[in-house]
């Protein structure tokens, strides 16, 4: 039988609660700053899509990266697209950014608050994951496949599986 990572630490409360705050504190101060903001409803739109674009990809790409580094199959192409569509985030909120005509001191408010939002992001997925498998019984976790094995395609039912391996 393959060892098994070891199973995370449950997440301390304050740990879970000041991630929690943190996601909280960007999206709302980042959203306030956009509904008090002298700018059109289309611009208003757009730094609107960016942040929620910006917070699915970060997600996105921190369960690939986790799933990769507990031997869970993920493909190439779908960690790739991550990280590409965290990078166009960041990129499109540079680029309006840049361009638009707001202060420095604006431009700055916006950029802080959509890190805090990722960054956070990234830490409260982590703990609802990690929270989640500590919770698991030690007999209902999944069996990782080995990504030479898995291919890119699905296993098969019973392929990877305890019983598979008697």
């Amino acid at each position: 039988m393959a060892p098994q990572p070891p199973s995370p630490a449950k997440p301390t409360a304050a740990f879970v609660g000041a991630s929690w705050a943190a996601l909280f504190l960007g999206v709302i101060a980042y959203s306030v700053g956009l509904w008090n903001a002298t700018m059109t409803k289309s611009e208003k739109g757009f730094y609107a899509a960016v942040l929620v674009l910006g917070l699915f990809a970060a997600v996105s790409l921190q369960k690939s990266v986790r799933d990769r580094a507990e031997s869970l199959p993920v493909s190439a192409l779908y960690l790739g697209l991550s990280w590409a569509v965290v990078a166009l985030a960041v990129l499109m909120l540079v680029v309006g950014l840049w361009n638009s005509g707001m202060l420095l001191s604006e431009k700055g408010f916006y950029g802080l608050a959509f890190a805090l939002s990722l960054f956070a992001a990234v830490a409260v997925q982590k703990n609802v994951r990690d929270t989640l498998q500590y919770r698991l019984p030690s007999h209902a976790v999944a069996v990782a496949v080995p990504e030479s094995q898995w291919s890119g395609r699905r296993p098969a039912p019973g392929e990877g599986s305890p019983s598979a391996a008697a």
